[in-house]
């Protein structure tokens, strides 16, 4: 047996994880940028902080995974979208506070690499972070025969932001009065989907092929729609217009996620049927028989971003965003919360 035969012989093949290397250079390449030093296959990822456009930067992080909407993308065997999952999951939970993100690295975990497959990951990652406008300065992939079932990997992920320190947005001035404006998700995101494959999966014995008559597309093309990337507008938003607060709706719903950002003497109270829902959401609802309440603590209901501003902004906002490509709506207003009284509410 010939020298390194015996780690391929366990499940690893280290000149494997060397052509897959090759495969992505052109694609992390394409995500970079000035600041960006050295390249791909180092020990680590490496970027200049310029900062002569902040008088105090401040840098942000946010780590996060796909969770088990990558079940959907092994049952369909497509694997190019959920890399953008990954980097919206991280870079909407940066953007809020106002930072602008900078760079990601990712974490791809398989039994047996495979190196199509793992390309078609990054592929998307890359994407992702095209979108974002940051680049993607390394990662690591882990080949762990026996920990996985065949076919199947996990995906994480990190990323980092800077934003000058008397820009951070932290909700402080919410006020009550502000309006709250909704922007569009662009259907489930990757959250909720361990109640979703029980209800689609398992109780209505659907397919990733099924179409059902709620439904545009196939069951999984509805299901596998990437997650929407917010950094671009709103980044945007921030030229012209102050941001009281911004809420990623992501798991725990709206009913979890937009009293992150609220005083505690404050409420949103949303108004019923004041935003587009899209059909996911209602067969869901009704195929799992779940009430108003589950739905808005499980799903983002339509809304991926929930926007807090001054009420005399509220107009110019949503005028901008439409103007941008990203539906919007004003859904609600901040009001008095007094004892008792729930953080949310809807009219």
């Amino acid at each position: 047996m010939s020298e390194g035969d015996r780690y391929r012989e366990a499940g690893v093949d280290i000149e494997k994880g060397n052509l897959f290397v090759e495969r992505i250079k052109s694609l992390v390449k394409s995500t970079h940028n000035s600041s960006v030093l050295g390249n791909i296959g180092g020990f680590s990822g490496m970027m200049s902080l310029n900062t002569s456009h902040y008088s105090q930067p401040v840098l942000v992080s946010s780590t996060d995974g796909v969770g088990t909407k990558l079940k959907i993308a092994f049952l369909m065997e497509k694997h190019d979208t959920v890399g953008i999952d990954l980097v919206a999951m991280c870079v909407n939970d940066i953007v809020v506070t106002g930072a602008k993100p900078l760079f990601m690295l990712d974490y791809l975990a398989t039994g047996v690499l495979r190196v199509e497959t793992a390309a078609d990951i990054v592929k998307g990652v890359a994407e992702g972070c095209r979108q974002a406008g940051c680049a993607l300065i390394g990662g690591e992939t882990a080949e762990m025969p026996g920990f996985y079932p065949p076919g199947e990997y996990d995906l994480a992920g990190f990323a980092v932001g800077v934003v000058d320190r008397d820009d951070i947005v932290d909700g402080s001035r919410v006020a009550v009065g502000s309006a709250l404006i909704g922007l569009a998700s662009n259907g489930l995101h990757s959250n909720g989907y361990s109640l979703v494959r029980r209800i689609v999966f398992e109780e209505q014995k659907l397919s990733i092929d099924s179409r059902v008559p709620d439904l545009p597309r196939s069951v999984g093309e509805e299901l596998l729609e990437p997650t929407k990337i917010y950094v671009e507008s709103l980044l945007n938003l921030r030229r012209d217009f102050y941001l009281d607060a911004m809420a990623h709706i992501t798991g725990g719903g709206i009913l979890e996620n937009l009293p992150r950002v609220l005083p505690g003497s404050c409420r949103a109270v949303l108004k019923r049927g004041s935003w587009d829902i899209p059909p996911i959401f209602h067969f869901l609802k009704n195929a799992g028989k779940l009430g108003e309440r589950e739905m808005l603590r499980t799903f983002n209901s339509g809304l991926g971003m929930i926007l807090v501003v001054p009420a005399h902004q509220a107009d110019g906002v949503r005028e901008r965003l439409l103007a941008l490509h990203q539906p919007a709506w004003i859904v609600g207003e901040v009001k008095e919360r007094k004892a008792g009284q729930s953080a949310v509410e809807i009219d």
